[in-house]
């Protein structure tokens, strides 16, 4: 088996998404399917059987991050924290700049289902290809957004043969990285509004990510269910 060209096959998948299609790839809390666009996002939505209620979320790294989102100097330091003092996947909800570029490039019936209420979730620090994809879509501006690739309510899927057909079968690209890291938890990222503290979904490291900003922040997460 050859070594695996991260490089490449991120560039392949973000081709795609440049072009209006859509891409399945590996993240180290599972694999997302994603788009760059309304009509993609829309196809995603059809398929997975989604409700208008549930959003996307961004694919950034912490560049993206401290550039897009508008936190308090605390709170950014928490998102730090989690994903670079301890290497964290981390599903970060705050507040976002509309000028920012990628939000001035996204159309505006992705946008209406990519955020809330002024807020925008972001998946920061979720593995080696994740971070090559970020890269190329800060610095090419070109906006990524998804969600987990399984249909609505039907958990997250840590390999490729068990993601449904339905969701294989529209994308124009899937790249297939094996078990992912965090199989273990059956759940994608924890997703935390750091605005207000609000835990939005207990996920993948959450008793880790608790521990973190209990010691260092002195906050208290409430318990796993």
């Amino acid at each position: 088996m050859s070594f695996p060209n991260i490089a490449a096959d991120a560039r392949r998948a973000f081709t795609a998404l440049q072009q209006g299609g859509i891409a399945i790839f590996p993240v180290d809390v599972g694999y997302t399917i994603a788009g760059g666009s309304a009509e993609s996002l829309a196809r995603i939505f059809k398929a997975k059987g989604r409700a208008p209620t549930k959003l996307n979320a961004m694919v950034g790294d912490m560049t993206t991050h401290r550039a897009l989102h508008v936190l308090d100097e605390r709170a950014s330091e928490m998102v730090r924290c989690i994903t670079e003092g301890y290497e964290l996947p981390l599903g970060a909800i705050a507040p976002y700049r509309p000028e920012h570029p990628l939000i001035q490039r996204l159309d505006p019936g992705a946008l209406v289902g990519s955020t809330k209420d002024g807020t925008v979730a972001m998946l920061i620090n979720a593995g080696p290809f994740h971070r090559e994809i970020c890269k190329l879509s800060r610095e090419e501006n070109h906006p990524i957004f998804g969600s987990s690739a399984n249909l609505t309510n039907t958990g997250t899927k840590f390999r490729v043969q068990d993601i449904p057909a339905e969701l294989l079968d529209i994308a124009d690209v899937v790249v297939d990285y094996g078990l992912r890291k965090y199989h273990r938890y059956q759940r994608s990222a924890t997703l935390i509004n750091f605005a207000t503290l609000e835990v939005v979904r207990v996920g993948s490291c959450y008793e880790l990510i608790a521990d973190v900003l209990a010691r260092h922040f002195d906050v208290e997460l409430p318990p796993a269910e």
